[in-house]
């Protein structure tokens, strides 16, 4: 790692900074894209191998997991990156205390976690799984403090030439593992595989050779950004998390995994794509942020583009959910289609939410966004205790109830700092949301009256492919119709052409 004469790692703003940033943006954005199509694709092809019952017992342990994972110290390498300059000793500060922390929580997973976990959820091989699971942690300080000191320089080429190759590996592993019949196994070793072989690929081609320090003297400032991404993280968690935590103490493992899955599924637009973009809105919405009319202008726009786009895609797939259940997961999945078609309704709400996040933070109120994860970590538990009793469709229905309270508070909270009204925000939605309902009634009548009869003998792709063009169809009339104005600011963005100057506040043409 390059030093300045001071000793200390620094930044400095060269000429050629803004390629630099295109060059990361190149391989952080392609390769993760072409990492996550090889990732889902294995992914898919493995489910039609195990059975649901695998999903089950593997959604307990990832609860697990998850709620401890948020422990490992990772806030401590992104307070590294955050800091403009920095003395080596910090990194071997950082090294040492992600050492200690993760090797404490392998250990109480071990021995304390695992039992108690098992004897939560009655099932004595979440115990196993969770024995050998702990060894993901201590690969942590090896993953996280390389990358961390590369993306402080905004090298993001060898990480996602690693990542990459990684996940081809890791792909590999989870296929032959299935394949030669390890089943649950198959769901644990994978990822060992892939988070020790990132691990150790990334310390050699960065060569970071750094001795860890346990003197932790004048490491303040790191551990306190640390900590202030920890309370809200957890928050986020005990939000996220609670339905397979407490649907796991009732469900027997096969209905735990349709439910996993169909949840899996139908989250994947908003967790997998929402955030990337997110990530570009934050530094954005912060060159904005003493213009509060021009930030009020941006986010609704953004939200008009991304909830086009957005929309049809849940309501579309609520609509298709059998055939697409049956294409992507295979006939042992059938029972996961009626979940899906009531989850991908609450889909949409919960993208929007999502949206708030990086407008908050970046005009400097984090103790504000901080709140909807708060108000999460209530609403969300309660919801599912109250829907547990009605089995996996009590929990799918619950997600039509608890998302639109939180993005209510989320907006109640958000709309005096932002300076939006609720009927710009309102009219920003209705032209995806008005469009995708009618689009979802047209396909849904399309297939019981012209395909009703047919549906048991229609090859299933066939049948998604069928359904999906009629869709389309009617989606794209509608829109170019009552939304034209929007459309063309949709393909504007996809062909990278800026787009007429408009000011904030200028009339818009158009129509719901």
């Amino acid at each position: 790692m390059a030093m300045d004469q001071s000793g200390q790692h620094d930044i400095s703003p060269t000429g050629d900074f803004g390629s630099r940033v295109k060059s990361a943006v190149f391989w952080r954005s392609g390769t993760q894209i072409l990492a996550q199509v090889i990732s889902w694709g294995v992914t898919l092809a493995v489910v039609r191998i195990l059975d649901p019952s695998d999903y089950g017992l593997y959604a307990m342990t990832s609860v697990v997991l998850t709620f401890l994972n948020f422990l490992n110290g990772y806030g401590f390498a992104s307070a590294l990156i955050q800091q403009e300059k920095l003395e080596p000793i910090r990194i071997r500060q950082a090294f040492g205390m992600l050492i200690l922390v993760n090797a404490a929580l392998a250990l109480i997973q071990l021995t304390i976690v695992a039992p108690a976990a098992a004897a939560y959820y009655r099932e004595s091989m979440v115990a196993d799984m969770l024995r050998w699971q702990s060894l993901i942690y201590l690969s942590t300080p090896f993953l996280v403090l390389p990358e961390a000191m590369m993306s402080r320089k905004l090298e993001f080429k060898k990480p996602a030439i690693v990542n990459l190759s990684v996940a081809i590996f890791s792909a590999a592993v989870a296929l032959g593992l299935a394949l030669a019949g390890w089943g649950v196994w198959t769901l644990v070793f994978a990822p060992i595989a892939g988070f020790w072989a990132r691990a150790i690929v990334l310390m050699i081609v960065t060569r970071f050779w750094v001795i860890p320090s346990f003197n932790f003297k004048g490491a303040w400032s790191v551990f306190s950004f640390g900590g202030l991404m920890l309370l809200s993280q957890g928050f986020f968690i005990v939000q996220s998390q609670s339905d397979i935590f407490i649907a796991g103490r009732f469900f027997d493992n096969h209905q735990m995994g349709i439910y996993a899955q169909a949840l899996f599924l139908t989250q994947l637009f908003a967790t997998k794509f929402v955030p990337p973009l997110n990530e570009v809105a934050f530094p954005a919405y912060a060159r904005l942020q003493n213009d509060r009319s021009a930030l009020s202008y941006s986010f609704i726009k953004a939200v008009r583009l991304i909830m086009l786009i957005t929309c049809p895609l849940y309501i579309g797939m609520a609509a298709t959910a059998h055939p697409f259940v049956d294409t992507l997961l295979g006939p042992k999945w059938t029972e996961a289609a009626p979940l899906i078609m009531v989850m991908a309704l609450a889909m949409p709400i919960m993208t929007l939410q999502i949206l708030f996040h990086p407008i908050l933070n970046a005009i400097g109120l984090p103790h504000i966004s901080i709140r909807t994860p708060i108000a999460g970590a209530i609403i969300m538990p309660v919801i599912w205790i109250f829907a547990v009793p009605y089995g996996a469709m009590g929990l799918s229905v619950g997600w039509l109830i608890a998302l639109p309270l939180l993005l209510t508070f989320t907006i109640y909270n958000a709309r005096g700092h932002v300076g939006f009204e609720l009927r710009e925000l309102a009219k920003a939605v209705m032209p995806g949301l008005g469009a995708a309902i009618i689009m979802g009634l047209a396909v849904t009548l399309f297939d019981r009256v012209v395909i009703g009869n047919f549906a048991g003998h229609i090859w299933p792709p066939l049948h998604l492919a069928i359904l999906s063009a009629v869709g389309a169809g009617v989606y794209i009339g509608l829109c170019w119709f009552f939304s034209r104005e929007t459309c063309l600011e949709v393909l504007r963005v996809l062909r990278r052409r800026a787009p007429e100057p408009i000011t904030p506040g200028a009339a818009q043409t158009d129509s719901a």
